[in-house]
């Protein structure tokens, strides 16, 4: 029974022991990367959600097996999927294969946006702050309000007639 008791100073040492071990508030967390050398995230816009892969490249994109060109015909859309390497200084570096299913092509190319930009940030994580102060990791939570009953569309009354 005397051997199981502890005096103050030896739990006060145990404690120092437990500081040491935890991590610096300001050390970057470590890069997520797969075995085959990729990072992985989900990127959300609206109704879209698009799985992203991106591993260290030429710069080719593939979305649902077509290219970049082929899916989004628009150029507006193929130039807001770059921003975030724009932004981190990494164009043509990464090749990227996402998987988008749901929404729009304009919900479709905000979500693989910020899927790209999750992604880039968990392969670099010094690459955080810069895509953050661009507002790339910001879920935007915007959707469309649902139609009420006794409206033509959610707000928008039927057309009113005197006579």
């Amino acid at each position: 029974m005397a051997q199981d008791e502890q005096t103050l100073s030896d739990l006060s040492e145990l404690g120092g022991a437990a500081e040491a071990q935890e991590p610096e508030a300001g050390a970057l967390p470590e890069p997520q990367i797969d075995d085959f050398g990729r990072s992985y995230a989900t990127g959300k816009r609206k109704q879209a959600v698009a799985r992203v892969w991106i591993k260290p490249g030429s710069g080719q994109m593939q979305v649902n097996g077509k290219t970049l060109e082929n899916y989004f015909v628009r150029p507006v859309l193929r130039m807001m999927i770059g921003q975030p390497f724009r932004a981190a200084g990494r164009d043509n570096e990464f090749d990227v294969y996402c998987t988008v299913t749901g929404g729009g092509l304009s919900g479709q190319a905000g979500a693989i946006r910020h899927g790209v930009a999750k992604a880039l940030s968990r392969y670099e994580p010094s690459l955080r702050p810069v895509l953050k102060q661009g507002g790339y990791l910001t879920r935007d939570a915007r959707r469309v309000e649902r139609k009420k009953y006794g409206r033509t569309k959610a707000r928008r009354s039927f057309q009113f007639s005197k006579r």
